[in-house]
């Protein structure tokens, strides 16, 4: 198990390092294209609404297999990053991004799944968190190697590269992980999971709060890298040390998830992560008179949101035991449309009004995610913090 479980966050890092590294070079990535920022913002928000298949890829894996579902994300990931190399365009670049994503969203459901059918409830969060670490450590280690690329290559420079890497780990996954037979359900008993997923109170809550958690992250993440570009006149190489230094602090907070979730409880975990995160967005603007302000108000910001997420998904995939792919996929989807609202709202807010309307969104969203949790509910075992 602890060598999936490395497997499992190798493959991650590579995924997160492609959705990951459009953040910071969005400048390059668009100046390369010849296109605005308003493409791009098309562009990430059908990367988002890409999610909303999550729910309808969930029979992949409830019928063919954890394995099997794994190995078909890795597929359509190396297509995806394979176009652009092979055929650099503004269109291959969009088809790129979605394909990539759908390859995460195909291979995401089925991974906790499988962690989730086989690691009990009270040391869940600590597993689910080292695989997270995936999330930060793109940010630490990839997006910079990328910067490095990109400025001594081109843009086009790391699709080969990620390409390859997604061949050599899905051969790697697909003679190293043991096969992993189907869930014995009778015909119809997916739709059924998914039904109970729609007509379930502590699901839909679920779903409000990780829209909720995601929408708020997305309103400064999207353009925090044009803003400290406008604001500081920081370049390429500036930006992907901000970008590592942002990957620490996530590090941090998938680390404290790890830590604490299991022995604080789930619910008090969440519901401390979400008014940290307001409290960062709150004062965000307050601390950046200069570019070390800034990057300490976006260290404490990303690591809340990122104890926040990370302690959201044992919770999540104990809520539906009986529909486990069902919801979790159906939670990805939430996650991209929170990202989709955030995508859609961000550039807006940030040329309309600035950089202080994109932190005044994220608090709002915070607090609806706060509401909704006081809505979910899970059987608790008798070892788990009481809340």
């Amino acid at each position: 198990m602890r060598l999936q479980i490395a497997l499992f966050t190798l493959v991650k890092i590579l995924y997160n390092t492609t959705y990951r590294m459009a953040y910071p070079f969005l400048s390059t990535f668009a100046g390369g294209l010849g296109v605005d920022l308003g493409a791009f913002s098309i562009i990430f928000t059908a990367r988002s609404f890409t999610g909303m298949l999550g729910p309808f890829l969930a029979p992949i894996a409830d019928r063919r297999g954890r394995k099997t579902s794994m190995l078909l994300g890795l597929v359509v990931y190396v297509l995806g990053a394979g176009l652009v190399a092979l055929w650099p365009s503004y269109l291959t670049f969009f088809a790129a991004v979605v394909l990539t994503t759908l390859g995460n969203y195909i291979f995401l459901p089925a991974m906790q799944a499988y962690l989730g059918d086989r690691v009990a409830y009270e040391r869940r969060g600590f597993v689910l968190a080292v695989t997270e670490t995936s999330w930060s450590l793109a940010f630490i280690v990839g997006v910079p190697l990328l910067g490095l690329l990109i400025g001594s290559s081109g843009w086009i420079a790391p699709f080969p590269i990620l390409a390859g890497l997604g061949l050599l780990l899905l051969v790697t996954l697909a003679v190293g992980m043991p096969a992993t037979p189907p869930p014995v359900m009778t015909n119809g008993a997916l739709w059924h999971s998914l039904g109970r997923v729609l007509t379930s109170r502590p699901a839909l809550a679920a779903l409000a709060l990780s829209f909720s958690i995601t929408a708020a992250n997305e309103s400064v993440n999207l353009v925090f890298g044009v803003w400290m570009e406008d604001a500081f006149g920081l370049k390429l190489a500036a930006l992907g040390a901000a970008s590592a230094a942002i990957g620490l602090s996530e590090l941090g907070g998938e680390g404290l998830s790890g830590l604490l979730v299991d022995r604080l409880g789930k619910e008090r975990a969440i519901r401390g992560g979400i008014l940290l995160s307001a409290l960062a967005a709150l004062i965000l603007p307050w601390v950046s008179g200069n570019e070390w302000g800034a990057l300490v108000g976006l260290f404490f910001f990303y690591m809340a949101f990122e104890f926040t997420i990370v302690s959201c998904l044992p919770l999540i995939s104990e809520i539906l035991p009986e529909g486990r792919a069902s919801l979790m996929a159906a939670n990805v989807a939430a996650f991209s449309l929170g990202r989709a609202a955030g995508s859609l709202l961000a550039p807006w807010l940030y040329q309309s009004l600035g950089f202080h309307a994109n932190t005044i969104s994220a608090l709002f969203f915070n607090l609806l995610a706060l509401a909704a949790l006081g809505f979910i509910r899970v059987q608790r075992p008798v070892n788990e913090a009481p809340v």
